[in-house]
């Protein structure tokens, strides 16, 4: 198993991947989209896992000068219990010290027991929390609705 930085040959196979990784995602969660967008920015940050020639695995970072986060983590439901989920993660958590990040957060889905024990078993602790977000997307640059519509 190889991991290194996503390349643009790279789109087809991680938009599969995802899609079959996180079948329950919004549909405003385009992956296509959300490639494009992270190649935009940090996108040194953006790691696959190869076996064999193909991608079986993938973690997306950022920093924001104060807090990592990591989303898209996923592993090919073939190549699970395989370690290279585990594998992401350590080159994650390696990028973002070498670029002085302290604190790594991720978000998992209410409900989603074998993801909290996977990174229970990395090392992260459940944080009392409430997250919280707002969908910008339809919205001008003032932050006025555009059309009257609401997103």
């Amino acid at each position: 198993m190889n991991i290194r930085t996503y390349c643009e040959t790279d789109e087809a196979a991680v938009a599969a991947l995802w899609r079959q990784a996180f079948a329950y995602t919004p549909p405003w969660n385009v992956p296509e989209e959300d490639i494009t967008r992270k190649l935009a920015v940090q996108p040194e940050l953006f790691f696959v896992a190869e076996f064999d020639g193909e991608v079986v695995g993938t973690a997306m970072a950022g920093y924001d000068g104060h807090r990592g986060w990591v989303y898209y983590v996923a592993v090919s439901p073939k190549h699970r219990r395989q370690g290279i989920g585990k594998a992401l993660m350590r080159r994650v958590e390696q990028a973002l010290a070498v670029i002085g990040c302290p604190k790594l957060n991720l978000q998992v889905r209410a409900g989603s027991h074998e993801a909290v024990a996977f990174y229970r078993r990395l090392g992260y602790d459940v944080e009392e929390r409430v997250s919280m977000s707002k969908r910008l997307k339809g919205l001008s640059p003032e932050g006025d609705e555009r059309e009257g519509r609401h997103v």
